[in-house]
């Protein structure tokens, strides 16, 4: 054969097997995608269809029954010594001889009780002034109540409970106008559904910048963000959380450029608990890593590439947390120095098994970019590099183990998208981010929404604390 001819077969030939490592390549990474689900992933349940994955808690089981234990405090009915109404059922003939008994006097009363709704309805109340001239001239009038300013007008009562169906309880305006209709009979309109909502907002602007302050100097916070629609655009609401507070922000952008416009991250100092999207790991603050969803990244690589080191590591930070959660316990502000070097060996020597586990072998010709690597060798990577974020949670008692309680704040964003779609306008995405915070801010710290919402349209002074800087 000629030698050009052997020369194209081979060109022939390396062109195959390189599109064959490509399409190779391709496969896996589809398959790996298609291996994803809410428990290995960060994937939502609800992206789960068909092919939904059995839960599998990472909690040891404590032998207990389900339900609530032995010396649980119950919220069963409780009879009250005191009822706002009480109903007398008198005997007034004997059943069996017919014998009048009005006038006897009970031998006992037994009693039981009703909890129960007063008729719901709306009341009109009418305030008159009086208006009367003197004898030397001069016409006085009497002062009208602080707050009645329109000829007809909505009480705070109504008002406080419109806000709280709509940006608490995820009404959009047209089931919010078929609640006034069927419970008070009562036909409201969008615009003044509307104009309520925005009272609350322009209420609040100070209360949301004593907030967004507080949250900037507090010791511990928890940053996070997810998708939302406004207008039929995919845009992002942004959250911070404490154990006590919390603020919501519609924003365009979902990385640094947002949390910059929010301006809580580029001054915060405490430590930002947070997932690994590395905007926020922009910040001169400290950082701590979420490992609920370090745990399900490891999950995934115990189970898609049978990795040993992988669910080491898943026990490891699962004793970790237990570790701490046991010196708590007891009472203990940290773990001895011995016990956090000896776990800090364990972690280092998982670590190197992972990287022994996936070798770099750097690519023959260098791209434009960083090299490409394997998922578990970018993950190993990741808890080698950020080992101190991870395990900030061991070394200091105050940061969590997981980010979870700022998700759970942020995770009712889901059910309005699913209610409602999207946000029509933006002013009602601010409206429901100001006023939402307002109202979990109040359920946080164990106050009534409802006097809460009142007392803002009265208003009277907030009846919960921005003035506390506790850690979460």
């Amino acid at each position: 054969m000629p030698e050009e001819s052997q020369l194209v077969i081979q060109a022939i030939v390396v062109f195959y097997e390189s599109q064959v490592q490509e399409l190779k390549a391709r496969i896996k990474e589809l398959e790996d995608q298609i291996s994803k689900n809410s428990r290995n992933s960060s994937k939502p349940p609800s992206t789960d269809e068909y092919d939904k994955p059995s839960p599998k808690s990472q909690r040891e089981k404590t032998g207990r029954k389900a339900g609530g234990q032995k010396g649980h405090e119950g919220n069963n009915l409780k009879m009250v010594g005191s009822p706002d109404k009480e109903e007398v059922h008198k005997v007034e003939v004997c059943a069996c001889c017919q014998k009048n008994l009005r006038g006897q006097k009970a031998d006992d009363i037994e009693r039981r009780q009703v909890y129960d709704l007063p008729p719901l309805e709306l009341i009109i109340t009418e305030h008159q002034v009086e208006v009367k001239r003197c004898s030397c001239g001069h016409v006085n009038k009497a002062d009208y109540p602080v707050g009645v300013s329109h000829y007809v007008q909505y009480g705070p009562n109504i008002k406080s409970l419109l806000v709280y169906m709509q940006d608490y309880q995820l009404l959009p305006y047209e089931r919010a106008k078929e609640f006034v209709k069927d419970v008070f009979g009562h036909a409201i309109s969008t615009g003044t559904l509307y104009n309520i909502r925005q009272c609350a907002f322009d209420k609040l602007a100070g209360f949301e910048e004593r907030l967004k302050a507080l949250l900037t100097a507090a010791v511990v916070a928890g940053f996070d963000e997810t998708g939302i629609r406004i207008v039929a655009q995919r845009l992002w609401l942004h959250s911070c959380s404490t154990a006590q507070h919390v603020y919501y922000q519609a924003h365009a952008k979902r990385g640094q450029e947002a949390m910059n416009d929010i301006g809580i991250l580029p001054k915060f100092r405490g430590v930002a608990v947070h997932d690994f999207w590395k905007s926020y790991l922009g910040y001169c603050c400290e950082h701590g890593l979420c490992n609920a969803h370090l745990l399900r990244d490891l999950i995934f690589i115990k189970e898609r590439f049978k990795q040993q080191w992988a669910d080491e590591l898943i026990g490891l930070l699962l004793k970790m947390k237990a570790a701490k959660e046991r010196a708590i316990a007891k009472g203990k502000a940290a773990l001895s120095q011995a016990t956090l070097s000896r776990y800090r060996k364990l972690y280092g020597a998982i670590v190197q098994k992972g990287l022994k586990a996936n070798p770099y072998n750097p690519p023959p010709v260098k791209k434009r970019g960083p090299d490409k690597k394997t998922k578990p060798r970018n993950l190993i990577e990741r808890i080698r590099d950020y080992a101190d974020d991870i395990l900030r949670f061991f070394y200091d008692f105050k940061v969590p183990f997981d980010n979870n309680f700022s998700e759970r704040d942020i995770r009712m964003m889901k059910v309005k998208q699913k209610i409602s779609g999207c946000f029509r306008s933006w002013d009602g995405a601010k409206f429901f981010a100001r006023t939402r915070s307002f109202i979990v801010t109040a359920r946080k710290q164990n106050v009534n929404v409802f006097k809460a919402l009142r007392d803002l349209f009265m208003d009277n002074s907030i009846t919960f604390q921005l003035t506390s800087t506790l850690p979460c």
